[in-house]
């Protein structure tokens, strides 16, 4: 949907206003001699981390350790993942040997088959894509051209959408079922497009991509998580709430999913109808943040619920805000720009773990589950990994996994 005329106005001006009553809390600058610091604060502590985790895959700390999930849990990639963003700058050879050590654990995955599902876009992309795109590394563009396939495997010609997670118990059907976090999956399949030429690839994403558009943006920018389709006819059946507190409220870290990922839909296919999707679901969520910029885990808690916040939503956010700022005209770019490197800043600042040898975390106060009672408010090794590729564009490094 785009915004234009009075109303877009309107909406910036609002939007104009929030920001002015923000700034004073985190403060507008150009000065940006804190990631630095930050840069160096990560890059001493993962000093740390990696010696003890190792090549393995954490998912939350408990009691400040990170827990570790087999290697088809759907995090798998964000060790690595980060890993790789800190060897790309610093050439740790110790970093690189442990990243290629976690893709390698993966194959077993890949040859068990059954517990693929459409997060092998998550996995694989941040590592066998991001090892080839750093190394050259021949074996990770196969393997990621592999899952590549596998991934378009999923894709339900009815409901135009990539399926969700296979049955998570015995009897259990869930074929129908999409959710607004796999538009991060599709960078896997714009990957294998670009490298093979091969157009099919982009065909699925895109078309994935158009359906979201279609049911998952609700009017106001908010965004639901699970969509139920009818798997044989691909008729849309109803919203689930899924990790978001009912299916009509506000996930935030289903907003952040929705912001980067359809800024990245426009991105690779310049289409502006995804444009408008990523800055109408941002400008709920910059209307919905609080003074310090890093979101409750659900911007429609009623009363009586625990707000607790979301740090690795803000994570997320921010790093599709400073995509949306490069892809828009200066005298928009701003707004978004400002703001993801506020949250950014204030991640740092007011909810970094730098010190302490008994927190293996980098971020703090991320909530992974809240309707099941699931790590809430810890460390998120996503969090972690998604504050560090907001570092990484600051830097100056252009080139995304993603």
């Amino acid at each position: 949907m785009n915004i234009e005329g009075k109303e877009h106005k309107s909406y910036f001006f609002r939007l104009g206003l929030i920001f002015k009553n923000k700034k004073r809390v985190i403060g507008m600058t150009n000065n940006l001699e804190w990631v630095e610091q930050a840069w160096i604060k990560v890059n001493k502590k993962i000093n740390r981390t990696s010696k003890k985790i190792g090549a393995n895959f954490p998912h939350a700390c408990v009691n400040g350790d990170y827990q570790l999930e087999a290697p088809h849990w759907w995090t798998a990639g964000f060790w690595p993942g980060l890993l790789w963003l800190l060897y790309r700058n610093n050439k740790d050879e110790s970093y690189k040997e442990i990243a290629e050590k976690c893709e390698e654990k993966l194959d077993n995955v890949i040859t068990d088959y059954y517990k693929l599902d459409h997060d092998m876009g998550f996995i694989w992309t941040l590592t066998s894509v991001a090892g080839f795109k750093i190394t050259g590394n021949e074996d990770s563009k196969r393997r990621a051209l592999l899952v590549a396939n596998l991934l378009m495997g999923r894709f339900n010609t009815s409901g135009n959408y990539i399926r969700a997670w296979n049955p998570w118990y015995e009897g259990e059907d869930n074929s129908g079922w999409a959710i607004i976090d796999c538009l991060m999956n599709l960078s896997l399949l714009f990957w294998a497009t670009e490298v093979t030429g091969d157009p099919r690839f982009s065909h699925v994403a895109k078309r994935h991509g158009e359906t979201v558009l279609a049911h998952f943006i609700q009017e106001d920018g908010a965004v639901h998580h699970i969509i139920r389709f009818d798997p044989e006819s691909g008729e849309r059946i109803e919203a689930i709430g899924g990790q978001g507190y009912a299916p009509e409220s506000a996930w935030s870290r289903g907003a952040g999913w929705a912001i980067y990922g359809m800024s990245l839909l426009y991105k690779n296919t310049k289409e502006e109808k995804y444009l408008q999707a990523a800055k109408k679901v941002a400008h709920f969520f910059i209307a919905n943040l609080p003074d310090d910029y890093v979101p409750y885990w659900d911007f429609r808690i009623p009363e009586g619920v625990t707000k607790y916040r979301d740090s690795s939503a803000g994570a997320i956010a921010a790093c599709g805000l400073l995509l949306i700022a490069k892809q828009v005209p200066t005298s928009e770019a701003k707004i978004y720009e400002t703001t993801g490197i506020n949250i950014l800043k204030s991640l740092y600042e007011n909810y970094g773990d730098w010190d302490n040898p008994s927190q293996d975390g980098l971020i703090l106060s991320g909530t992974s589950h809240f309707p099941e009672g699931k790590n809430l408010d810890v460390p998120l090794i996503y969090g972690d990994y998604y504050f560090v590729e907001g570092l990484a564009i600051l830097k100056g490094n252009s080139e995304l996994f993603w």
